[in-house]
């Protein structure tokens, strides 16, 4: 059995708020990269429910969060579609998140 790690250390500043975001992940060629914002989820099986991380700098612009929201909706209707091979599903989550880009003034 072979072993990797992805790490995300963040540095923060005197009331908890992330300053600092950096991550690594040595099979994909990552090391210490910055980044503004990240996202995990984890599944509980025990509590059959989605366990959430999420964290931005003071440093991400109001206008690359709503894309960064955006790019997950999309990624979430292609890991759905993968999942579980309902394409219309997965359409719609894709066609929500058209709506949203309107909606958040990312897409006219």
């Amino acid at each position: 059995m072979r072993k990797t790690q992805i790490t995300i250390d963040v540095e923060l500043d005197e009331n908890h708020i992330p300053e600092t975001i950096t991550w690594n992940a040595q099979d994909g060629g990552v090391d210490k990269e910055d980044t503004k914002a990240t996202m995990i989820s984890v599944w509980d099986e025990k509590a059959m429910e989605a366990l959430r991380i999420d964290l931005w700098t003071k440093e991400m612009p109001v206008d690359q969060m709503k894309m960064f929201i955006h790019q997950i909706i999309i990624s979430l209707g292609s890991t759905y579609q993968r999942a579980t091979g309902e394409e219309d599903v997965a359409q719609w989550i894709e066609q929500m998140a058209e709506e949203f880009a309107i909606k958040s003034a990312i897409k006219m």
